[in-house]
């Protein structure tokens, strides 16, 4: 009777694994499809904060996926 109750627990802590992973991955990818528009409203918030706008105007020229090919070219993000 034990090891049955010991097993429907498993079973449930399982699913529950799944689901977080489901949800994870659902997170990732929607940062991935809106992270340049992310990247823009950021920047103009810093820019009206009084922050830099020549920092901001370079973000904005690279595309997120250049950006990442740059980042595991140079570890730096930066641009050749």
């Amino acid at each position: 009777m034990n090891s049955r109750r010991t097993r429907k627990r498993g079973q449930a802590l399982t699913e529950y694994i799944i689901i977080v992973v489901i949800v994870a991955l659902a997170a990732i990818a929607i940062v991935a499809i809106f992270s340049d528009t992310i990247r823009e409203k950021f920047g103009g918030a810093v820019e009206e904060l009084g922050g830099d706008s020549a920092a901001k105007d370079a973000a904005l020229d690279v595309s997120s996926h250049q950006y990442l090919r740059d980042l595991d070219r140079d570890g730096a993000g930066n641009s050749p």
